[in-house]
């Protein structure tokens, strides 16, 4: 392991001038040496945010509050994320300790071989298999902030909104469990515990705010991890924006979203709820993500500003405009810990769910995966013409899931085979024709083989039965309306920045061993005072502690 120590001042001298950009951010996030535990962990996930991103940040911005944050705790400068590397099991690992394999969360979206289709009332007979969504598709009422709660005076009333987002899922949505014959809600599909709901057992308070009613799954097989959880649903109607477009589509209404988020975050660490309704305390374990980063990259324009990178690695002006938004949010919520006097004993960790790819403007090559399954499919049933579909659900950005009707091997087998078989033309990043092979895949794991690759046995009812890792560069879509994807084994997809700053570790230290992002979780509980092994994932994958002192 390599670890070096690196003082703010030193920071400042090899970054050069100053260039403009400031925030009020208190000297107790650049200076803390603190070794009693934390009473309070601020978890904050700026999704699509690298590693080099935040070091070209910082060493722009030298007296930005990200560069304080980094300045005051330990970097770790070589993170890794999950593999997939998307939002869910993203922000599953960071709050269990464990990776797909340990936790059953392997997307957002994916399939399930025992459970049974939603609506199922008379189970004995009823044939399992059955898409497992944890996206918008849940809420009561997706095209609401709100999703389905019935606030008036949206989008300014949306902090009035529950801290119990499980009463707005459709339940007639959910996967029903052949054993109970019942609807199968999120919280309820994660395999193993969360931190949150250690803390609730030493009798500490919880809180979180994320993008989707869905994160009901961070509350824990318990169903009671989080006591305030706050999530407007992003992929709504974006009031005040053209008709039929969510807070994803225009980066300034992500930022718009991202600032709710930032409000009901102020309010926790001033003592209240979400809302700011009822005095209770700041918690012990609160935070949440950021989605405005992740917009910026993966949109060609907007707000009159081009997305993405204008080479490798060099944010281009919609981004950097974004980093500054975020730069500016994170400044205000430390300035807030100082304001509330709780600057020594609150740690902040700064990570990201997950990262995004390609980087490098000049790889991208988009394709339709539509047409590559409709031929494997059509290619099986030539093969067994009383056969159906080979693919039951797949999932595919800038990987390939796929969940098969026949599992067997010669089926994956000849799945692996018919895509890497594939070549044709896709779009480059203006848009203009750009071949491809193997039907843009670099590698493909097939039945047992993806099997091992989760450390799950080979039948699984929730692994994969092909992943496939796609080329650099390439991202799986239909049209031109997104430069970059997340979800594959890149390393734009899993090299994301980890700080961990402020009350319980040194200042100024930089560490270049190899750390992963599941480390976050036994790291919080170790801050507070409480057992890392706890978490039942932490046992079963042997996950350490990250060396904060």
């Amino acid at each position: 392991m390599s670890r070096s120590h690196v003082r703010l001042a030193a920071v400042l001298a090899a970054a050069g001038a100053l260039t403009g950009v400031t925030a009020l951010q208190p000297p107790a996030f650049a200076a803390s040496h603190h070794q009693a535990h934390a009473k309070h962990v601020l978890l904050i996930s700026v999704d699509g945010l690298h590693q080099s991103d935040l070091a070209w940040y910082v060493s722009r911005h030298p007296n930005s509050a990200l560069a304080r944050l980094v300045g005051g705790g330990v970097e770790y400068t070589h993170a890794r994320t999950t593999t997939p590397s998307d939002s869910f099991p993203g922000m599953v690992a960071q709050a269990t300790g464990g990776g797909p394999g340990t936790t059953g969360v392997y997307y957002d979206d994916t399939y399930n071989a025992a459970l049974l289709p939603a609506g199922t009332t008379h189970c004995k007979a009823a044939k399992p298999g059955v898409e497992v969504d944890l996206t918008e598709d849940l809420d009561k009422n997706q095209a609401s902030l709100d999703a389905g709660q019935g606030l008036t005076g949206l989008p300014n009333s949306i902090l009035s909104m529950t801290g119990h987002p499980a009463s707005l899922i459709n339940a007639s949505k959910l996967p029903v469990d052949p054993k109970t014959c019942k609807p199968v809600y999120p919280h309820s599909y994660l395999k193993v515990n969360t931190v949150f709901e250690v803390a609730r057992s030493a009798g500490l308070r919880t809180a979180w705010s994320d993008k989707h009613a869905a994160y009901d799954i961070l509350n824990g097989p318990s169903g009671t991890g989080i006591q305030d959880l706050f999530t407007p649903e992003i992929n709504s109607d974006a009031l005040g924006y053209p008709a039929g477009d969510d807070w994803t589509k225009d980066n300034q209404a992500t930022e718009q979203y991202d600032g709710y988020k930032v409000k009901a975050v102020l309010n926790e660490i001033d003592g209240y709820d979400h809302s700011r309704t009822h005095k209770v305390g700041t918690p012990a374990i609160f935070g949440l993500n950021f989605q405005s980063v992740s917009t910026a990259q993966k949109l060609p324009a907007s707000d009159g500003l081009k997305g993405g990178y204008t080479a490798k690695n060099v944010p281009g002006p919609l981004l950097v405009k974004n980093l500054d938004f975020v730069n500016a949010q994170i400044g205000a919520l430390t300035s807030e810990i100082a304001k509330r006097h709780l600057a020594d004993s609150t740690t902040v960790i700064l990570s990201a769910k997950h990262g995004q790819s390609p980087t490098d403007p000049t790889a991208l090559t988009r394709i339709d995966d539509g047409p590559l399954l409709d031929g494997l499919n059509a290619a099986w049933k030539k093969l067994h013409p009383t056969a159906g579909d080979l693919v039951a659900h797949s999932v595919d950005d800038d990987a390939m899931l796929l969940w098969l009707t026949d599992r067997s091997q010669a089926a994956t087998e000849f799945a692996e085979r018919y895509l890497l078989a594939q070549s044709g033309t896709g779009t480059d990043i203006n848009a203009a024709p750009k071949g491809f092979t193997r039907s843009g895949l670099s590698k493909v794991y097939a039945g047992k083989a993806a099997a091992r690759y989760f450390h799950v046995e080979a039948g699984d009812a929730r692994v994969p039965d092909i992943f496939g890792i796609a080329q650099y560069g390439v991202v799986y879509t239909g049209g031109t309306k997104k430069i970059a994807e997340h979800g594959g084994a890149h390393a734009d997809d899993l090299d994301v920045p980890l700080v961990v700053s402020g009350a319980s570790v040194p200042d100024g230290v930089r560490d270049s061993a190899s750390v992963q992002t599941k480390q976050i979780a036994p790291t919080i509980l170790s801050l507070l005072g409480l057992n890392p092994r706890s978490l039942q994932a932490v046992r079963e994958e042997h996950t350490t502690v990250l060396p904060v002192r």
